[in-house]
């Protein structure tokens, strides 16, 4: 395929999260210029979706941020019901949620840094593990010693899971009724992102070595003293860097390369992979490969050596 140098493809993630987050990145990639750029909604849908109308067909691909289109698990596909309203508001431009990505490249990954940093007995605490099953299995099968905080952070109840087979099936019994709930309900938006909760269940954050998956979710728990602890996430600003170097924490290892000095969420690389190929949606053989041409690795960055 012959890119268009000249001319520069522009790639949005439309944000549910804060605008204080916002980016904006220009890269060359294949020998094509992308523009990518992450705006925030403050936790306002319908300003979400109006957003998603004025950039339909104006950009060559739209990512969600904040949110999730697809829950995978397990080999079944979960779609969430407040999401599809967001997705639907773009009738030509293609929408993706990062949920194609996850399932290859975040899988990739842990075998990648497993080699780097070894994980194999290791304390990994999965905050919210039904969203990164790809994940979820990589820790397992690396002989990690895995727990799955979906119960405790989502539901407040003290109960730990140890195996993807567990997951799996919180993922088939709870999965079709969560996805229909108001979204606010599930995961924090808007301002609640900024917001800290440390309570009774900040025992599994002290518990843990490696703690991995969602950063926001990651930082809303995550205690003041992390001293030599490992984080795996993507989606971190600068800031972000500076706030676990200050917790303790020894080392932060993206998911998805940095790009002008922040790690993009899987939204955004997953828009420009589709992007790249002029056509959606893609499968995850092909996500696979792209990854593959693109070269796509996890960063490591020692905060506290």
């Amino acid at each position: 395929m012959v890119y268009n140098r000249a001319v520069p493809k522009r790639v949005v993630s439309v944000s549910l999260g804060s605008s204080k987050r916002d980016h904006r990145a220009e890269v060359e990639v294949l020998g094509q210029r992308f523009v990518l750029e992450r705006i925030g909604t403050d936790g306002d849908f319908a300003k979400a979706i109006a957003k998603i109308q004025e950039l339909d067909g104006q950009v060559d691909a739209i990512g969600l941020g904040g949110i999730d289109l697809y829950l995978i698990a397990a080999g079944r596909r979960y779609v969430i019901r407040d999401a599809l309203k967001l997705a639907r508001a773009a009738k030509k431009t293609p929408v993706v949620d990062g949920s194609g990505l996850k399932a290859t490249l975040e899988r990739r990954a842990v075998h990648a840094l497993d080699e780097r940093i070894g994980f194999k007995g290791k304390r990994v605490l999965i905050p919210s593990a039904v969203d990164r099953f790809g994940m979820a299995e990589a820790f397992h099968q690396v002989g990690a010693r895995t727990l799955y905080g979906d119960i405790i952070f989502a539901l407040g109840l003290p109960v730990p899971l140890s195996n993807p087979t567990q997951l799996a099936v919180l993922a088939r019994v709870f999965l079709p009724l969560f996805t229909k709930l108001p979204f606010a309900w599930l995961y924090p938006t808007g301002k609640k992102q900024e917001e800290q909760k440390l309570d009774w269940r900040t025992r599994y954050f002290e518990w843990a070595e490696v703690i991995a998956g969602d950063f926001l979710y990651i930082r809303r728990h995550l205690p003041p003293r992390a001293e030599g602890k490992i984080v795996v996430a993507n989606t971190t600003t600068p800031e972000d860097l500076e706030f676990l170097r200050s917790r303790g924490v020894r080392i932060l290892a993206t998911t998805t390369p940095r790009l002008s000095g922040r790690s993009f969420g899987t939204n955004v690389m997953e828009a420009m992979i589709v992007a790249l190929a002029g056509k959606h949606p893609l499968s995850e053989e092909e996500y696979a490969e792209w990854v593959d041409r693109l070269g796509l690795a996890p960063e490591v960055t020692e905060l506290n050596p």
